[in-house]
């Protein structure tokens, strides 16, 4: 049998991996042969179809891999660590971010919204199926024309109707919403202005997601338009402790760490891809990688892979110490993403012409990485969250 030793993937330069107990590398371990055997077969062919591969549902099911940061719901004991789920993070976009993304959206945003804005009624409710994905979450937030500014720019309503709450407005760019169980929506409440947040189960009369077409990245992910039009939600689906914005920001600030993980997985996934294509193609009679260019593009690309890690390496810690702050997942998530778009465009670059090829796999790290650069906070935004934390000054518009 391969060691885990002997599984550590190529970019892993200051092996970092050993900072996780033995146990922890298992899970990891198994992480990686799922995305190298279920995923990695589909994923070129759904890319460039645009569609998502149902199948992996079922897959991912079986795999013991979901609900692992959520103590007492799924087969597993402790709520894991936030350096093992990060790496879990990175390794499924080691393979593909669109499917890391579908992941992290269920695990991540709609989950932990649960876990953090319900109640222990209501976790006990929904988070075991999610746990074992019997049931798909989605997160409902951005809206079509609030985005950055959505925390005083939500125009999505709900307004209490008896036991029930009338939920109107319109989403966009909602991963899973077009077969997820349960929609967590967030809306103003006209009564107070203050932002809640609202369980929406598939089906319910009013609401609707339509797929977003023609995306050139995380093309496998199902995006969608969502329209609420007079939808119904009784109170017990209110979640009891989100009734604020200051609550969605505390789901954000958790969860923007494990996008700066995908931003790392996606750099060492077509770092990987360039230094075996590097040492494989001929040119002028010797390996591309034999060349002082090209080697230069590899060094900068790993030096970018290493100093992320260690910068994500040591958030985990601060997570894990319950120490974090919103400035430490924003500068962590506005910093590896601008190195992450540095490592694709010199991997494409050592690919040439090949690079634009989808069959080389590296063409799809590189489209793919502009959504990340983009979602859960811009660069920008981020940039201000902690230029406001280091200065005492906001800069906020």
């Amino acid at each position: 049998m391969t060691s885990l030793t002997e599984q550590q993937h190529v970019a892993d330069f200051y092996d970092f991996e050993s900072a996780l107990t033995e146990e922890e590398r298992k899970v990891l371990l198994r992480t990686r042969s799922f995305m190298r055997d279920e995923v990695q077969p589909l994923v070129a062919e759904h890319w460039a179809d645009g569609t998502f591969p149902m199948e992996l549902i079922s897959r991912f099911r079986e795999s013991g891999l979901v609900g692992l940061s959520y103590e007492g719901y799924g087969d597993h004991g402790p709520a894991a660590s936030h350096l093992l789920t990060g790496m879990m993070a990175m390794e499924m976009s080691r393979v593909d971010a669109s499917v890391a993304t579908f992941f992290g959206v269920h695990n991540g945003l709609a989950m932990y919204a649960i876990h953090a804005g319900g109640d222990q009624a209501q976790r006990d409710r929904w988070l075991p199926a999610m746990a074992r994905m019997d049931t798909i979450g989605a997160f409902a937030l951005t809206e079509p024309l609030d985005g950055s500014d959505i925390a005083a720019g939500m125009h999505t309503t709900a307004r209490r109707d008896g036991g029930t709450w009338v939920l109107n407005g319109a989403k966009r760019w909602i991963g899973n919403a077009t077969f997820a169980d349960h929609i967590v929506v967030w809306a103003r409440d006209v009564d107070d202005d203050q932002v809640k947040g609202f369980v929406v189960d598939k089906g319910t009369p009013g609401f609707t997601a339509e797929k977003i077409a023609h995306k050139t990245s995380l093309r496998i992910v199902e995006n969608a338009d969502v329209t609420l039009t007079d939808v119904r939600v009784p109170e017990s689906d209110r979640l009891q402790n989100a009734s604020s914005f200051r609550d969605v920001a505390e789901v954000l600030r958790a969860t923007r760490s494990g996008v700066a993980w995908q931003a790392l997985g996606v750099m060492i996934g077509a770092y990987e891809l360039a230094l075996r294509y590097a040492t494989q193609r001929q040119q002028f009679g010797r390996p591309l990688a034999g060349f002082q260019l090209v080697q230069d593009l590899l060094v900068k690309s790993l030096g970018n892979i290493t100093s992320s890690w260690g910068m994500l390496h040591r958030l985990a810690g601060l997570q894990d110490a319950g120490v974090f702050r919103d400035e430490h997942s924003s500068l962590a998530k506005a910093h590896v993403t601008a190195r992450m778009r540095e490592v694709v465009a010199w991997s494409r670059e050592i690919f040439g012409g090949n690079g634009i090829v989808l069959e080389y796999d590296v063409a799809r790290f590189f489209a793919d990485a502009e959504a990340i650069y983009s979602f859960e906070g811009t660069r920008e935004m981020n940039t201000l969250i902690v230029g406001k934390a280091i200065t005492g000054q906001s800069a906020f518009v």
